[in-house]
């Protein structure tokens, strides 16, 4: 039996809400979607650095995806036994030389094998943040702190990429990814100094992966991530060719800056009431992208609509992270990094799977339709969510 001391926070750390320690691990997050998606911004630059074409230099996303996918699951599942700082400063600097090595790679091969790493390390970062987050926070503010901790990601969508596609077209995009790495340093140093350590899962309450998956309720949050997240990678892979297609007059990066801002309404909200209605703002979140594809779908054309369902959709996936995350978190107890990492693999099972299928529908029946692929999806989530309402979803408190 392991000696290890229970996986339990500092006193200290759970004396007031630790939002300088919570801030860092949002940092965290920015860090890791901004470098997941930053490629998708600078394809031109990419292409020509690396000599190949754009499709080629695409790939860089497929192979960051693809290394989360793969690694995920195994890295959280070998690793539940480390003290939680250390096993973060590892994350941060498989994160610091993936990006380095990417900003120098002189081929696309060299690219390509960095983007897995940094992918795999993505996967390790996402199994556990949403358990940290939770165990240095009172039990009574365990949601809000995982709502903190998850406000990178709009602020990753609405200001991260953006600004380091400019900084690729401004002075190269191997800039782009110093930066990148660069930053890892910066929030390593602060981690060092702000968040406090807590033990590794005890070897007592370890559940083989198998278990895990079998407890009540995991199978279906993992359903919704799936279905849901399908909906919204559907249209946001592809809101470029959406908007022209559907004659409106507004420009991708300017619909996605509105989309991250209207998340982090959603992601306020969320942390106000996430302790005590996650089925209700479940539900809601999952209405919504409903509506946001209802309104995308009957009024094309109109800018002033779409900017509507635009803020709406982006409300209601503010939260949607926190939603699932706090699901999983409650549904599978001390295995919670476990069950994240199955969730993480989902979320990327649903960026590849969204990209296909919306690739389908541009080619078959034509850009515009997506909101109907939206509409569709979000009503089957919303019926899952309802029939959870035992373990998954379970009633307010």
């Amino acid at each position: 039996m392991s000696t290890a001391p229970p996986a339990t926070a500092p006193p200290r750390a759970r004396s007031s809400f630790p939002l300088s320690a919570l801030t860092v691990m949002a940092c965290t997050g920015f860090l890791v979607i901004t470098t997941e998606t930053l490629p998708a911004g600078l394809l031109p630059q990419l292409a020509a650095g690396l000599n190949v074409s754009e499709g080629g230099a695409g790939q860089l996303v497929s192979a960051y995806a693809l290394g989360t996918v793969l690694a995920a699951i195994p890295a959280i599942s070998l690793t539940r036994e480390v003290r939680r700082r250390p096993l973060l400063l590892a994350g941060l600097f498989g994160f610091l030389v993936a990006n380095a090595v990417t900003a120098l790679a002189p081929s696309l091969a060299v690219a390509l094998s960095a983007r897995f790493i940094a992918g795999a390390f993505s996967g390790l970062l996402w199994g556990m943040l949403a358990g940290y987050a939770r165990r240095i926070a009172a039990p009574r503010h365990t949601g809000r702190a995982l709502a903190v901790a998850m406000a990178g990601t709009p602020v990753a969508l609405s200001v991260g990429t953006p600004l380091g596609t400019w900084l690729g077209s401004a002075v190269g995009w191997r800039w782009s990814f110093t930066a990148m790495s660069l930053l890892a340093a910066v929030i390593m140093a602060a981690a060092r100094v702000l968040v406090p350590d807590v033990a590794g899962q005890r070897t007592m309450t370890r559940l083989p992966l198998t278990r895990v998956l079998r407890l009540p309720g995991v199978g279906t949050i993992l359903t919704v991530v799936l279905v849901w997240m399908l909906a919204h990678n559907l249209l946001y892979t592809y809101i470029a060719p959406y908007l022209r297609e559907a004659r409106i007059t507004l420009r991708p990066d300017l619909a996605l800056i509105v989309f991250g801002l209207a998340a982090l309404a959603g992601i306020w909200i969320t942390g106000l009431f996430i302790d005590r209605a996650l089925r209700t703002l479940t539900l809601a979140s999952v209405t919504l992208f409903a509506v946001a594809g209802a309104v995308l779908m009957a009024i094309q054309g109109s800018l002033i609509a779409a900017l509507v369902a635009i803020v709406v959709w982006g409300i209601a996936f503010g939260g949607a992270a926190t939603h699932l995350q706090t699901a999983m978190s409650e549904a599978t107890g001390e295995n919670a990094d476990v069950g994240n990492s199955m969730l993480t693999t989902s979320f990327n099972l649903a960026i590849f799977g969204g990209s296909a299928l919306g690739a389908l529908v541009i080619e078959d029946v034509g850009a515009a339709m997506l909101p109907a692929g939206v509409i569709a999806l979000a009503l089957l989530a919303l019926v899952i969510v309802s029939c959870g309402r035992r373990a998954a979803f379970p009633r307010d408190r």
